[in-house]
């Protein structure tokens, strides 16, 4: 029998505010957390705004010494899975501790790290380099540190899947409980991408906004979107089994039910045609949480603010959901978050339990000029009361990853 899984804490960094909370009031009020790229000298770039996290105060959560020896996405995974974690009121001890698991992915790891010390290398050579680098910049150990942290020894991994990553996690995650290995699992992702080399590799590809306005630059769905803008920060999840989470007299946001995850086996960075992929992991979430499609209220679309991406996800939605594709809303939430790549999907999983509970849809900002192929209800620049029995939330990845998850409303 399948254990039913509920998601009981939640915990975000992100470039709307250094907590759940505050990110969740922000995205509610249609508030952009884009700005000018301030990290790195902004005229080396085409790109000229990002999503950067913040006021972000690592010793509030980490050790200074402890700090210096971590990439700054694991600074922002330790305090997301802090506060997801204080959030469920969940206390890992010596009893339970092998059966809570972490499933925290990241995109790109610490490639922060790996340019400041491949730097040091050329100037000053091997010896110079910190013993730590290996361990800083591989993309698990923000799940390494996390488990370090909180004491979880249960099922410990890292999904790597670009900006699926993060719905990857929390679906695998997700399974683990559901198939009996676990009782809670800490899931989720985490990115810190405002590097030289990631934002260089970004602008060549020609995937990043050239747009230099902050508020506007981020436009999914919009006739004039010209690319997605680069963010930072994670979001994580505690996610427990029900009769776990009912015993303790845990917050419940809403039920996680359904997991897909597809490959395209088309292309290293564009979509399947019409979104052929991203189609079958939202079916494939749909069918495993045993629902319907007309049972779907809200998606929170993957959205980049990318020609391709939202013509495509809007085929796709349409392919799955046929007339109801037209009767559900749609929201991009990276219209005020930029696109938290490995991030995205954790982030992005806390905004569709929240809209779930609290009865309201995040809008998507910057919608002005519609676009003839992205016609469907993208609830346009202001949040929207309503009452939802069940929604999805879809990442797509390079690589052809798509990965979708299934929540209901708890009842």
């Amino acid at each position: 029998m399948k254990r039913r899984v509920v998601v009981t804490g939640i915990g975000a960094v992100t470039p709307l505010g250094n907590d759940a909370a505050i990110t969740w009031e922000h995205i509610l009020a249609g508030k952009s957390g884009i700005g000018p790229l301030t990290r790195l000298n902004k005229d080396d770039f085409p790109a000229k705004v990002a999503a950067e996290v913040k006021d972000f105060s690592v010793e509030e959560f980490i050790d200074k010494k402890d700090a210096r020896k971590m990439d700054r996405f694991t600074h922002y995974a330790i305090a997301a899975a802090k506060m997801a974690v204080e959030d469920a009121k969940l206390e890992i001890n010596e009893e339970n501790a092998n059966h809570i698991g972490v499933w925290i992915g990241s995109g790109i790891g610490g490639m922060e790290t790996f340019e400041n010390q491949y730097e040091t290398f050329l100037e000053r050579g091997y010896r110079r380099v910190s013993p730590f680098f290996v361990p800083m910049m591989i993309p698990d150990m923000a799940a390494g540190q996390v488990s370090i942290y909180l004491g979880a020894k249960g099922v410990n991994s890292c999904t790597v899947t670009a900006c699926a990553t993060g719905t990857n996690s929390i679906g695998d995650a997700f399974k683990v409980i559901q198939r009996g290995d676990a009782v809670a699992m800490i899931s989720g992702g985490a990115e810190a991408p405002i590097t030289k080399m990631s934002v260089a590799g970004f602008c060549a590809n020609k995937a990043l906004s050239t747009n230099e306005d902050p508020q506007t630059a981020s436009r999914p769905f919009d006739a004039n979107r010209d690319g997605f803008i680069i963010g930072e920060g994670a979001g994580i999840v505690v996610l427990e089994e029900l009769e776990h989470a009912l015993a303790r007299g845990a917050k419940i946001y809403a039920e996680v039910v359904g997991y897909g995850s597809t490959g395209d086996a088309h292309h290293i960075t564009a979509p399947a045609p019409n979104g052929e992929g991203g189609a079958r992991a939202m079916k494939m979430a749909i069918d495993d949480g045993g629902l319907s499609p007309e049972d779907i209220d809200y998606i929170n679309a993957h959205g980049t603010s990318t020609d391709y991406n939202d013509k495509y996800e809007t085929a796709a939605i349409k392919q799955v959901f046929g007339d109801h594709a037209y009767k559900l809303a749609v929201s991009s939430t990276k219209s005020m978050t930029g696109h938290l790549l490995g991030a995205a999907g954790g982030v992005e999983a806390i905004f569709t339990v929240l809209a779930l509970k609290e009865g309201i849809m995040p809008p998507t900002i910057n919608l002005e000029t519609p676009d003839p192929e992205c016609d469907l209800d993208y609830v346009p620049n202001t949040a929207r009361k309503k009452e939802m029995k069940a929604a999805i939330s879809n990442s797509l990845g390079f690589g052809g990853h798509n990965a979708t998850l299934a929540f209901k409303k708890y009842e």
